[in-house]
């Protein structure tokens, strides 16, 4: 008797896979579970559109009724709390339990937590449709807010917040923002941008405490200065969420352990999205672990389709992108593969740096401008990434040859 496909995770990532599955003609049971009482929802939004928004929705991936009509069981507000490998069982924490003949873990990742006494209700961390909601509250004229954390999560906050006339300060502890996969130059651009806007940034310089007193936060850094605010918006980074896979004894490596095609160390058990590190054959096997919208989306698919017994290879190039102040970021593939880099500049200020390997090998492209300005060249620069071609420099460099032309040679 068919047990079925089970997916722990209800996020962009689990419920792409369950939908692939159906997607497939796989007619056996799907049974996804999540801890949130939300539809399968994309999370980009939650730090862009829904903060700007005076109403702030649910981006859902799919509604109850089509769930339904694919005969998707959506079960929500549930954890899973252990996985019996030998019966091939999923226990539940209201006491069920879900059989299975293969499970995916989707379980995504979560904020990175600061090591701090002093913490109170108005210092927070942003993953859930909830937490938005309860941010979104503080962002508006009169109110101050100061974002821990120089990344995109923590930056896009504090655009978000300018736009709805909240004051921002963004304290990084890093001697620039951005430090982790963006290219100086680049970063550069996004820092004179919020400075533009009235964001105040403050690179270099760490935390030496913070006191909530439940009216409001200081935040005392180490250089001496104190920054005093309504919300304090904690943005350090993400980790895997590897508990349950750790306790049912799945090897763990930045992440749950999987192989190219997705699978634990148990091969009924594949992992996907956030929380897992898998090697990466154009990158000559590295092993990585990515927080990237479309890889979930990428990898959810994959692992439903090497559930059903495909035994495909993840292959993809990693791409990520940023929405501020009308700009737009675009990075594909891992910049630091490279050991050299030539820039490519556009129309309306936009430009791309492409990183080479010491080996010529185009590694990965860096782009930021207006709108669209750089996602078709980003686009081509993927494809050649893909099959690790090694262009000219000086091609690269040229505004007046086109990055297709490289593509077809």
């Amino acid at each position: 008797m068919t047990k079925g496909m089970v997916i722990i995770g209800a996020g962009e990532c689990g419920g792409r896979a369950a939908l692939a599955l159906r997607e497939l003609f796989y007619d056996g049971p799907v049974t996804l579970v999540g801890d949130e009482p939300h539809l399968p929802y994309e999370r980009p939004p939650l730090s862009k559109e829904a903060m700007a928004s005076d109403a702030p929705a649910i981006k859902a991936i799919a509604s109850d009724e089509v769930l339904a009509g694919r005969s998707i069981r959506h079960i929500h507000s549930v954890q899973a709390v252990a996985i019996d490998r030998a019966a091939h069982l999923v226990h539940l924490s209201d006491g069920s339990v879900l059989p299975y003949d293969k499970l995916l873990l989707a379980t995504g990742s979560t904020p990175r937590r600061l090591p701090l006494p002093g913490l109170g209700a108005r210092c927070v961390y942003l993953r859930t449709f909830n937490d938005a909601l309860a941010i979104r509250a503080h962002l508006s004229a009169g109110n101050r807010i100061a974002v821990v954390g120089g990344g995109f999560i923590g930056l896009e906050l504090a655009a978000a917040a300018r736009r709805l006339g909240a004051t921002a300060t963004v304290i990084e502890a890093q001697p620039r923002i951005l430090m982790r996969g963006v290219p100086a130059e680049i970063a550069r651009t996004i820092h004179e941008a919020h400075e533009a806007e009235g964001v105040k940034i403050l690179c270099g310089d760490g935390i030496a405490a913070i006191v909530d007193d439940g009216a409001q936060v200081r935040i005392a850094l180490a250089g001496g200065q104190e920054i005093v605010a309504d919300l304090a918006v904690i943005g350090i980074g993400a980790v895997p969420v590897t508990g349950l896979a750790a306790e049912a004894g799945l090897t763990i490596d930045n992440g749950i352990a999987v192989d190219a095609a997705l699978r634990t160390s148990d091969p009924d058990i594949f992992a996907a999205g956030d929380c897992c590190s898998f090697p990466l054959a154009v990158y000559g096997g590295r092993r990585v672990r990515l927080e990237a919208w479309r890889n979930a989306q990428e990898q959810g698919a994959l692992a439903a389709r090497n559930m059903l017994g495909a035994g495909e290879a993840h292959a993809a190039v990693p791409w990520f992108w940023s929405d501020q102040y009308g700009l737009t970021l675009q990075i594909s593939g891992l910049a630091d593969e490279g050991s050299k880099v030539v820039r490519r500049d556009l129309d309306d200020g936009a430009f791309i740096l492409f990183h080479l390997a010491q080996d010529g090998r185009l590694v990965a492209a860096s782009g930021i401008g207006p709108g669209n300005a750089v996602a078709r060249d980003i686009r081509l620069a993927e494809m050649l990434i893909a099959r690790r071609a090694k262009p000219a420099p000086e091609s690269l460099g040229s505004q007046t040859i086109k990055l297709k032309s490289l593509l077809a040679a």
